[in-house]
């Protein structure tokens, strides 16, 4: 049995709180939290995670704790605040269709892709803009890569600049283990990582970052980044025209094995 430890102040936000309100039912009901994983479907660690303000829990976890501890759709009216709080309404969409995709193409030109982030990056990343929900962000950020646990996780296809190893967001041994992370990552059968080498002076991604999504059923998705928030495009020339610069920068960067060399030669170069 796992350790149990005190969750954050339940009223930081609307995800502490949905983690106290478990917690404080939990153990009124004097179920540990390896028995609750049981009731509730799912794992020990996502039981830990969301009392502790880690994770942001998914509709059907709220429902089912619901059920699991009789509460009458308590867990499940929280669920949309806490879901509104955690992601910004623009971005919400996006993090549905995320949940949905079979496949993937992600550019970064600036920062890690958040799907590879490791907590530590994720803050100090997102601290540097002063937020005052810092610590739903990064649960929010760390949430999103549950795509990877899924039964059937999508194939993604990762491209990234440079300039992303470049940065030692959070110091030395933050960019460590986030490189660390990348390489380890890079063996996923799933996963594609590959970098466009800074000897290459333009590319198709100059614009900024974009993810094209694709499904069992339905057309493409492109999914654009920006300063304030990003944007959801459906048109299909748009989207053609995405998926065209995706193949571009596929033929400028290094193959997945040569990537990997060059990551492990910025992960040597730090100290």
């Amino acid at each position: 049995m796992t350790a149990e430890t005190d969750g954050p102040d339940p009223t930081s936000s609307l995800l502490a709180f949905f983690g106290s309100e478990l917690k404080r039912i939990r153990s009124a009901a004097d179920v540990s939290q390896d028995e609750a994983a049981v009731r509730a479907h799912t794992t020990q660690s996502m039981i830990s995670k969301v009392e502790s303000a880690k994770r942001v829990p998914s509709e059907d976890l709220a429902c089912d704790l619901d059920t699991a501890f009789g509460t009458d759709g308590h867990f499940g009216r929280l669920y949309p605040l806490v879901i509104t709080y955690a992601y910004p309404s623009w971005f919400l969409p996006f993090v549905e269709l995320e949940r949905d995709a079979t496949a993937m193409r992600v550019f970064e030109s600036q920062i890690i892709p958040g799907l590879l982030q490791t907590e530590d990056y994720a803050r100090a990343m997102l601290s540097a803009v002063r937020p005052d929900n810092l610590d739903d962000l990064v649960a929010a950020r760390m949430t999103r890569q549950a795509v990877f646990e899924r039964d059937a996780p999508p194939r993604i296809w990762f491209i990234m600049d440079e300039n992303t190893l470049r940065r030692p967001i959070g110091g030395a041994s933050v960019m460590r283990q986030q490189l660390e992370r990348l390489l380890e990552h890079g063996q996923d059968p799933r996963s594609v990582i590959q970098v466009v080498p800074s000897t290459v002076a333009a590319h198709a991604g100059l614009a900024g970052p974009f993810t094209v999504l694709s499904f069992t059923e339905g057309p493409d998705v492109l999914y654009v980044d920006g300063f304030s928030q990003g944007r959801i495009a459906l048109d299909s020339n748009e989207v053609a025209a995405a998926s065209h610069a995706y193949d571009l920068l596929r033929a400028d960067a290094l193959s997945p094995e040569k990537s990997a060399d060059l990551i492990g030669t910025h992960l040597k170069g730090l100290t």
